[in-house]
């Protein structure tokens, strides 16, 4: 009995440097989009009109659904975290498999998004934004910069949860050692609380 405790509380400690060092990426990160979303109210505050005018044509259903999707993929993600420290093998890796798939999901719906928005001719550089106004051109500009950051972040989060589903599979990730995909449950929590922000600021509050 005692040896199993001291076998969870080692596994649910973990390496405390990698933990500190994993809270001290994800502080950075999270650094970047803070300025990135003081931008987007600075210019906000400065072209009312242009950035409610440039919200109300972004779609919010996509978007909608887009969020459902990450919050659903955290869940999951938690989930595999919870059986992982039980030694529920099979059901970790369908939680990651399933978290994986819903964060490919989540790409696909942006790629269709921007897809659309390119089809009417609004991407940066694009000729059909010569005709729109300066907060307009400024929200689209943010709107690819910020989006496109986070959606680098969902494919390195993918990459990720990959490697933690092959660690997973031959052993190297289990009950008595699962540190690795705790931090990476970790990064693709923040991954969905920025997208949340982002639903909201571009979504939303315009």
């Amino acid at each position: 009995m005692r040896d199993t405790i001291l076998e969870d509380t080692e596994a649910g400690n973990g390496d405390t440097t990698s933990k500190f060092g994993m809270w001290l990426f994800l502080f950075t990160e999270l650094f970047l989009f803070v300025v990135l979303f003081f931008v987007f109210l600075s210019y906000r505050a400065s072209y009312p009109e242009g950035f409610h005018h440039a919200s109300i044509r972004l779609n919010g259903v996509i978007a909608t659904a887009n969020t459902f999707i990450l919050l659903t993929s955290s869940f999951a993600v938690a989930i595999s975290i919870v059986a992982i420290r039980k030694g529920h093998k099979r059901v970790t890796i369908w939680a990651l498999i399933v978290t994986i798939a819903l964060g490919v999901l989540f790409l696909v719906m942006k790629g269709f998004e921007w897809r659309e928005k390119i089809e009417h001719g609004i991407y940066p550089t694009a000729k059909g934004l010569s005709g729109l106004g300066e907060g307009e051109n400024l929200f689209y500009g943010l709107y690819y910069l910020m989006t496109g950051l986070h959606a680098l972040h969902v494919i390195g989060g993918i990459v990720l949860l990959f490697v933690m589903l092959c660690f997973v599979g031959n052993g190297r990730v289990s009950r008595g050692s699962y540190g690795a995909l705790e931090n990476s449950a970790l990064y693709w929590h923040l991954v969905d609380i920025i997208w949340i922000y982002l639903f909201s600021f571009f979504y939303l509050v315009s």
